[in-house]
């Protein structure tokens, strides 16, 4: 499945009223581990198929990361039915990203 990039208008309908649980990554695109895990993501959302993945750039969506307290980026959030179930804070190998959405 491709990673959707959600914004402040997509938020809500890609995220929280997902049937399916979603993992939303909070980067930015000066942000040096964030972009280590940009093709981390990407392939395990090719091999995780009962997940939604997601990107969020807190710098364009800056009021959702502050809701959801996103102090430092990259920062990994696991939703499932509207609700923040996990998160993980900072550069993560996929063996990780694997063991956070199970």
């Amino acid at each position: 499945m491709a990673v959707v990039h959600v914004t402040t208008d997509t938020f809500e309908k890609e995220v929280l009223q997902s049937e399916i649980p979603v993992l939303v990554d909070f980067w930015a695109p000066w942000c040096g581990p964030c972009k280590m895990m940009g093709p981390i993501i990407d392939e395990v959302s090719e091999e995780v198929k009962d997940v939604k993945f997601c990107k969020l750039n807190t710098d364009e969506a800056g009021e959702i990361a502050a809701k959801y307290k996103v102090m430092s980026i990259p920062t990994l959030m696991l939703f499932k039915n509207g609700e923040k179930v996990k998160t993980s804070v900072g550069a993560i190998a996929k063996s990780e990203v694997v063991a956070l959405v199970r």
